[in-house]
């Protein structure tokens, strides 16, 4: 079914609109510069009722990244998580992925456009494992990309801004295309940054490591996975990872909002540790899952109830 063509409701610039009306200007700035920010949010269905994850975290992320590129926000951040809520009311959704998004409109066009207005939208549909159901068991198989990660000091990179997105897309298109299910890549100096869309996890001898956020998006399911592991009394590292190291660790994993904590079998045509989901990877899978879901008694203030 076309996202176009659905129904429901989309709240836009504080107001909800069908959602077949929620339709903007061909000419609005950010279609032609990319100069925008948007979230990833999930909510599940708990025993006290629907939830979304994180909620105050992904939109103060949304701030932040607003902030980074410059753009003035017409709604607080109480509003735009009251926002959210509502949106999974109106829509009467029980497990849910939200899209919160600001963007330039149609006000101006060409790079020195002035007088230009922030617009606000929160979408929300059913969409399942990102990365497929099965996969959360036997593993995906990845490929490392031609496309780097950009160097830090030619993009925004703590933003989790639209133009930034480009480049994820052209390195996942490239490796789907020689039937792989995600790409990793690296940073410019050829050390491992994320996936196209996902932090990444290295296990080698019961230690755990990610690479350290200096290109990477500081993800907030990253956040959460390295805090249940250290409560499970892993160690946690950041640091620099090779793209061989890899290779020979025994276990890996992805992590984020919509991959959730998927596991690495495959990275270049070769086996990661026994080319299965490993048991660090399954406890903190399972780990994150309770949580998110409610099931675990531990940070309650991470559910935020509609």
């Amino acid at each position: 079914m076309s996202f176009s063509d659905r129904d429901g409701y989309i709240w836009y610039d504080g107001k909800m609109v069908p959602w077949r009306e929620a339709t903007t200007h061909t000419l609005t700035y950010t279609l032609h510069y990319g100069a925008g920010c948007f979230e990833g949010v999930r909510a599940y269905e708990t025993s006290k009722g629907t939830a979304i994850f994180r909620l105050k975290e992904h939109t103060r992320r949304l701030f932040n990244s607003a902030k980074i590129i410059g753009m003035a926000m017409p709604f607080s951040e109480d509003e735009l998580n009251e926002a959210q809520l509502e949106v999974l009311r109106a829509n009467k959704l029980k497990e849910a992925y939200l899209r919160p998004m600001v963007f330039y409109g149609s006000e101006g066009m060409g790079l020195r456009a002035a007088g230009l207005k922030t617009h606000v939208i929160v979408a929300a549909w059913t969409w399942g494992s990102y990365l497929g159901a099965e996969n959360m068991e036997r593993g995906i198989r990845v490929k490392t990309s031609s496309f780097q990660r950009q160097y830090v000091n030619a993009a925004v990179c703590r933003a989790k801004a639209n133009a930034n997105y480009l480049n994820s897309s052209m390195a996942l298109n490239e490796v789907l295309k020689d039937g792989y299910d995600e790409a990793l890549m690296l940073d410019p100096e050829g050390f491992v940054a994320e996936g196209s869309a996902e932090n990444i996890f290295v296990v080698t001898d019961g230690v755990i490591s990610t690479p350290d956020v200096t290109s990477a998006l500081d993800g907030i399911t990253r956040r959460t996975v390295m805090k249940l592991a250290e409560d499970l009394g892993y160690k946690v590292r950041e640091r620099r990872i090779t793209r061989d190291e890899i290779y020979v660790a025994d276990e890996a994993f992805f992590t984020g909002t919509a991959a959730e904590v998927t596991p690495i079998r495959e990275l270049d045509n070769r086996a990661i540790g026994s080319g299965s989901r490993g048991p660090i990877t399954q406890k903190l899978q399972a780990t994150y899952l309770a949580q998110v879901k409610g099931q675990r008694e531990e940070y309650p203030e991470w559910l935020s109830h509609i």
